[in-house]
């Protein structure tokens, strides 16, 4: 009993040093520089990952702003973090050091989604030959020109009949829109659009949105901070990796099948050019253009083409069923501008001025994709009077910006006056960084622009939007990567009231007209 004692005592001195020496190592391991920003006390190796609120993780580090400065760091794990604030220190960080804060963070979760490959999570010399190839691509393949243009109002057509046949009806338009939009990017890269009843596509689409909803949340971070832990145990990290997994295996499928009938001297989509291109640049393995690098850029375009766009659309039906008087002048300037006989066209877009500062405003106040992507630092640097070493994660904070006192006339309430001046002329602050900016501003900006106008202008030419009967719009939001309004129905009525103006639309909105990049059917 007693020798049982002395073991029992020396277990116990054993322990507690072994637990004394994993907080000292913990401590040596994870000790801020000199100089490095402040920012909230550390819990022994969980850093702050347990006081922050992965349901409003952008607002709670806006908050905290006010705390700590407009630069402030914090602890995830073992990964140490600075937040950036506000648009003078955002603007020095993306534009004004743009090739220093230009890196995408090599953390555990972008290791698993696609092995660093791609154009979103590279870097290096990779990532510029991947981002250039697709860039040049997407422009030979009509991004910026009225192919492009086209393609959106022959898919409007499509979708104008969908929502018609709703009949007045209440429904959900998550669906109806992210098909609609996603079929922009899919004839660009797939050559063909996919039916709104097409249910393996639809389950794609379900799948993106899951997959990027959890990939911003805290789970993701304590996956990055703790990886091979978090491997071995169940989560809703284990569903982002699954849903991510059978992403790609849907490209891949589409690859296969662009395989089968490829001829490289006629190439029809962004698939057969790249395909071109891995036989071009066999001689340059370091550029990562081989078959799985092209898959990980088509989720890339997938992504980027379908759930933002998708995602502020939904939240401008929600601002127009909000704020009825303003639905009300945006659609009294269609009709001055454009009237009933034909759909829009971006040429309209300087002709009305309102419209543009509502759909800006909508990208604004909706904050589409609040914290950005986190970026680390290529080089040791300096911001905002700071220190911070190379290899650091950072989190620009674009919440921070579109809801800046200082740059913004009404930065807390939805006011389309924050880009018209006193003569109601359109104007873009500066501030207005919904797509980020420096090297790593999203590519996808050109065509989103395009997409959000077009579509807008030609749902409100056509229909009036309304919360159902009894109901009120909800601002409620979801967080992930992108920041989404929570499921909603909505009501969408014909404009016009008299017969033969109906049977004009009928006939217009059904004719439709074929475009080689969208002649395929799924």
């Amino acid at each position: 009993m007693l020798l049982y004692s002395f073991l029992l005592t020396d277990l116990q001195i054993l322990l507690l040093f072994f637990t004394i020496f994993l907080l000292i190592s913990e401590q040596l391991k994870n000790r801020k520089p000199k100089n490095f920003p402040p920012g909230p006390t550390c819990y022994p190796f969980l850093g702050n990952i347990l006081s922050l609120d992965g349901a409003q993780l952008h607002l709670q580090l806006t908050k905290m702003s006010k705390t700590y400065g407009d630069i402030f760091s914090l602890r995830l794990g073992g990964i140490h973090c600075v937040v950036v604030n506000s648009y003078t220190m955002v603007k020095e960080a993306l534009i004004d050091q743009a090739d220093t804060f230009s890196g995408r963070s090599s953390n555990a979760i972008f290791k698993h989604i696609n092995k660093f490959q791609g154009i979103s999570f590279n870097n290096g010399y990779n990532w510029k030959q991947q981002r250039r190839f697709t860039l040049s691509t997407l422009r030979n393949l009509g991004v910026g020109k009225n192919i492009l243009e086209s393609s959106i109002k022959e898919e409007f057509n499509f979708l104008c009949q969908a929502i018609r046949n709703t009949d007045g009806e209440s429904f959900d338009a998550y669906h109806l829109i992210s098909n609609a939009v996603s079929n922009i990017i899919c004839s660009l890269v797939f050559g063909r659009r996919f039916e709104y009843t097409d249910k393996k596509f639809l389950n794609m689409i379900l799948l993106l949105s899951r997959a990027l909803r959890l990939e911003g949340s805290i789970w993701a971070q304590v996956y990055n901070s703790f990886p091979n832990f978090m491997n071995l145990i169940p989560g809703p990290h284990k569903e982002m990796i699954s849903c991510f997994k059978q992403l790609c295996n849907f490209l891949t499928d589409e690859i296969k099948a662009h395989h089968a009938d490829w001829d490289p001297s006629s190439p029809r989509d962004f698939i057969d050019c790249y395909l071109t291109e891995i036989e071009k640049r066999t001689d340059d393995p370091e550029a990562g253009f081989h078959e799985e690098g092209l898959c990980y850029t088509l989720l890339d375009l997938f992504a980027a083409g379908t759930e933002t766009t998708a995602t502020t659309l939904l939240w401008s039906f929600i601002y127009m069923m909000k704020f009825p008087e303003i639905q009300e002048k945006v659609q009294a300037e269609i009709d001055k501008v454009i009237g009933q006989s034909r759909q829009p066209c971006m040429a309209d877009r300087p002709n009305m001025p309102y419209t543009d500062a509502v759909i800006h405003e909508i990208q604004r106040i909706a904050n589409i994709v609040p914290l950005n992507i986190p970026r680390f630092t290529y080089n040791d640097t300096t911001l905002g009077g700071y220190f911070i070493p190379k290899g650091i994660q950072i989190i620009p904070n674009l919440t921070s910006v579109l809801f800046d006192e200082t740059q913004w006339k009404s930065p807390h309430s939805f006011d389309p006056q924050n880009f018209l001046n006193s003569q109601g002329e359109f104007i873009k602050p500066d501030a207005f960084l919904p797509f980020s900016a420096g090297k790593r501003i999203c590519p996808g900006e050109s065509i989103a622009r395009m997409e959000v106008f077009l579509f807008f202008t030609s749902i409100l030419q056509v229909f009036t939007l309304s919360p159902p009967v009894g109901t009120k719009p909800s601002l409620e939001f979801e967080l992930g990567i992108t920041l989404s309004p929570k499921p909603f129905k909505m009501t969408a009525r014909l404009r016009w009231q008299s017969c033969s103006q109906r049977e004009r639309v009928s006939v217009r909105y059904e004719r439709g007209f074929s475009l080689p990049q969208i002649s395929k059917q799924s």
